[in-house]
């Protein structure tokens, strides 16, 4: 096979690309699967340890969610408390290198204020970019997908040898990262993962599986669900399901609601007006109309974005959260998945253009109306894709369960079990969104919500959590689908949270590399040392989160 060099570094050969003649077969030392904040975070620390890095995004954009729309990543945006501390490493060089961009000059001395944390997504990205320009060892693949079935992945006992896209395309090396929020590359490897709520007695959590009661983001006025009003014989409504809430503490196949996190904008100049989108059925936002005639006030953009933008995000009582429309979209093929997000987008696009035009909304809520009116996508975003995000805001799909396993004792204020080998520090309470609408006492009830409290604390992610049970895979790591009861991944799932994750992740594959090593057999302690080394946070002082 005919290899060429495509990376030196300074006189030194550190690494080479090895490709058939056909362009077919790809070699790195490693191979990193999802163009996440994990992953690219992962590839520029294995490159700057001096490992050739394959980084393959099934998309055509670098830096996940907020590359579309999540420009708001959570940092110092509650009241309650302040979690920059626990920002390091390569995550606070992303936005130092974002504060150059938007000439925030001193801007670590003003952290405690959100703005300094926040950023537009078209910006986002082309810090990304950038930043892996510096790193020619990284080859980045854009637009491939991993093949979902048995053919997918090709292994040697409990080893990857390689990795096999949709268009046949082989990709070799030594390490492998699942750097995506779906987990493919982890489930088709043999890696045993969970989709969905577990039993609270599984784990002895109290947090997790079906909530006996949801006060938090509940419906704030009685909301109709019946077709006919008052008639229960006459079925639910749409984003309303006619079932039971079941035994609560019980475990399910649901999973908390995704949303697009949609970029607005107030400047005319720089406005794309919503439109109604074809196939619209005014029909499916009923539950709005209702929710208004029983006196409830809907939720309105506001400008959180430099340069006059939003990320509208949904967690509200009633919102473009979708409750129970994505349960097959984690173990589904990637067509399932199309029909998911296709119908996000039509539902949501329907209604900003419903909220902005119906007559009966105006006659209901001038003012929420006139609002919305004022509001429209942005013409300097997302400009391959209608002005719409690329992708939606996964909130957790699979989580890998390993021999060790994030519960929600790890979140907890006054029983924090101790963790001997944190690689990354959590600090955001656990958070999970509604997973359905059913009918409670006659009205619409949301279940599932989970959030803040007086009970939770920030916490150090075991480097066990991001590795595979030795005998299902022993060159594999994971910073996305960390071993995690649900109610836990809830206090893990930020972008810089990730960040940090994928910069554990790339560490420890270089340092597997270098002593030959299964991912389980690496040295904590030189894990450690090169960590700290680099910045990253372990650990924080009480005085830091209390």
């Amino acid at each position: 096979m005919k290899r060429f060099i495509c990376c030196l570094l300074g006189l030194a050969l550190i690494s080479f690309w090895s490709c058939s003649p056909d362009q077919r077969t790809h070699k790195a030392d490693i191979c990193i699967y999802g163009g996440s904040a994990a992953g690219v975070i992962a590839a520029i620390q294995a490159a700057k340890m001096g490992k050739s890095v394959m980084l393959i995004e099934p998309g055509n954009h670098l830096g996940g969610i907020a590359v579309d729309g999540l420009g708001g990543t959570d940092i110092n945006n509650h009241a309650d408390f302040k979690n920059d501390a626990a920002v390091g490493g390569l995550s606070l060089e992303f936005y130092g290198r974002m504060a150059k961009r938007y000439s925030r000059e001193n801007w670590e001395a003003q952290k405690a204020d959100p703005a300094m944390w926040r950023f537009e997504s078209s910006v986002a990205e082309d810090v990304y970019n950038d930043w892996l320009a510096e790193y020619p060892s990284v080859k980045i693949f854009k637009g491939l997908r991993l093949r979902l079935d048995s053919t997918g992945v090709r292994k040697s006992a409990n080893s990857l040898q390689g990795i096999v896209m949709e268009t046949g395309e082989l990709f070799e090396a030594t390490l492998f990262i699942d750097a995506t929020m779906e987990g493919d590359l982890l489930h088709w490897a043999g890696v045993s993962t969970v989709i969905g709520r577990e039993s609270n007695q599984l784990y002895g959590e109290t947090k997790n599986g079906i909530r006996a009661e949801n006060d938090y983001r509940q419906f704030a006025v009685a909301a109709d669900p019946w077709t006919v009003p008052g008639d229960s014989t006459t079925g639910v409504i749409h984003t309303v399901a006619d079932e039971p809430l079941g035994v609560p503490g019980e475990g399910d196949h649901r999973l908390q609601a995704y949303c697009y996190r949609v970029c607005l904008t107030r400047e005319e100049a720089n406005q794309v007006p919503f439109a109604q989108p074809a196939g619209y059925d005014r029909s499916q936002y009923e539950i709005y109309l209702r929710y208004l005639r029983a006196g409830g006030k809907l939720y309105t953009p506001n400008a959180n974005l430099p340069n006059g933008k939003t990320d509208l995000g949904a967690w509200h009582d009633l919102s473009h959260n979708l409750y129970g429309i994505n349960y097959g979209y984690p173990g589904g093929n990637y067509e399932e998945r199309e029909t998911i997000l296709g119908y996000h987008e039509h539902f949501t696009r329907g209604l900003f253009y419903f909220l902005s035009t119906d007559a009966e909304v105006f006659a209901l809520d001038s003012a929420l109306q006139n609002t919305w009116k004022k509001w429209g996508l942005c013409k300097d975003e997302f400009t391959d894709n209608d002005n719409w995000p690329r992708q939606i805001y996964v909130r957790d799909a699979r989580r890998m369960v390993s021999d060790y396993v994030i519960t929600q004792h790890h979140t907890s204020r006054d029983s924090a079990a101790s963790v001997n080998d944190p690689v990354a520090v959590a600090f955001w309470p656990p958070d999970v969104h509604h997973v359905r609408r059913i009918v409670k006492n006659g009205a619409a009830y949301n279940e599932g919500f989970v959030f803040g409290g007086a009970d939770w604390r920030p916490f150090g992610i075991s480097y066990r959590a991001m590795v595979p049970r030795r005998s299902q895979a022993t060159n594999l790591l994971t910073p996305t689908c960390v071993s995690s009861s649900h109610i836990a991944y809830g206090a893990i799932r930020i972008e810089w949270t990730y960040m940090a994750m994928g910069q554990a992740a790339g560490t420890a594959a270089v340092l597997a590399i270098e002593q030959s090593q299964a991912v389980q057999d690496v040295s904590y302690e030189a894990l450690k040392q090169r960590l700290i080394e680099d910045g990253q946070v372990l650990e924080l002082r009480s005085d830091e989160w209390q």
